[in-house]
């Protein structure tokens, strides 16, 4: 089971867009996909679920804040598979191929979470302290594994918030691998190099507090690559302005995906009110078919980086 998070610290540069279509696309390929929304503004829960339904059926107990909810009140967490739900309308569609997407909800309160969590790091003394740091920034991760044992998933894709919170940082301890949107732009770029060192700091962190007697608890999280969006084609590349910061990203060493997300503020936006992503809707226009092209591939070659899903 491949574990994945979606992650940038800046907002608005196609982060659910790019976690729902990669999901989307698998699924329809017959894969069985988890994905967990922690970003608290729940943008990829409605892209699969309608705001009502989520607040009648699941705001108040199947979400994943209610999952860190019991850990801040220091009880033991139920399974992450207590708030797994199965959104209908895009798995009438992948369940046709035998894929499935099972999803855990984010809540509008989870930026509240960070602040709870934080009480229980620290201790009486340094010992304790780094058992309380490994045990508040390992739960995901240890939830993981249980859901890896009873359940059949092929991949988990974890999108974050734009920050390094506990919640983020859970996520981070978790993966295997981490992707990377971003608008090839001066603010989008500005934090990926910014977002390699606070991996690699956290990775350093939590492997010191494990010791060397603890090998197994020890992370290796590493960066698949980053996903330029939103790109402007102009004679069949992307706008000259674009290729700078495409550029400059390469030059910091950072892994970068060949394909990439077009930018298409109509076909796109329109996606989550339909509850399906692009790459499953018929299509409407050259440009559409276009762009769905565009998602295969890019899905293609992110299935060849993770050596095959």
């Amino acid at each position: 089971m491949h574990i994945v998070s979606v992650i940038n610290y800046k907002g608005g540069v196609g982060k659910t867009t790019v976690t729902a279509n990669i999901a989307s696309e698998l699924a329809y390929r017959g894969k069985k996909v988890l994905l967990i929304d922690t970003d608290a503004q729940a943008s990829l829960t409605f892209s699969f679920l309608t705001p009502d339904d989520w607040d009648t059926n699941y705001k108040a107990t199947k979400t994943i804040k209610s999952w860190f909810d019991a850990i801040s009140q220091s009880k033991e967490p139920p399974s992450l598979t207590d708030f797994v739900i199965t959104p209908p309308a895009v798995n009438r569609i992948v369940a046709r191929n035998g894929g499935k997407i099972d999803l855990i909800c984010s809540h509008l309160g989870l930026i509240n979470v960070d602040l709870e969590l934080a009480t229980l790091l620290g201790g009486v003394n340094l010992p304790a302290a780094k058992r309380n740091y490994l045990k508040v920034h390992g739960q995901l991760r240890q939830a993981l594994a249980t859901v890896a044992a009873e359940a059949e998933y092929d991949i988990v894709l974890i999108d974050c918030p734009p920050n390094f919170n506990i919640v983020t940082k859970n996520a981070i301890v978790a993966s295997e691998q981490i992707l990377i949107p971003a608008k090839p732009d001066y603010l989008s770029t500005l934090g990926i190099d910014y977002l390699q060192r606070s991996v690699r700091e956290l990775v350093k962190d939590f492997n010191e507090f494990a010791g060397p007697e603890d090998q197994d608890l020890h992370i290796s999280p590493q960066i698949l690559g980053v996903i330029f969006t939103m790109i402007q084609i102009y004679d069949g590349q992307p706008i000259a302005a674009q290729r700078q910061f495409i550029a400059q990203t390469k030059r910091l060493g950072v892994p970068t995906l060949a394909n990439n997300f077009r930018e298409n503020k109509t076909i796109f936006a329109d996606a989550p009110q339909n509850l399906m992503p692009v790459v499953l809707t018929g299509y409407s226009s050259n440009s559409h078919s276009d762009i769905v092209q565009e998602i295969e591939r890019v899905v293609d070659e992110f299935s060849t980086l993770l050596g095959g899903v």
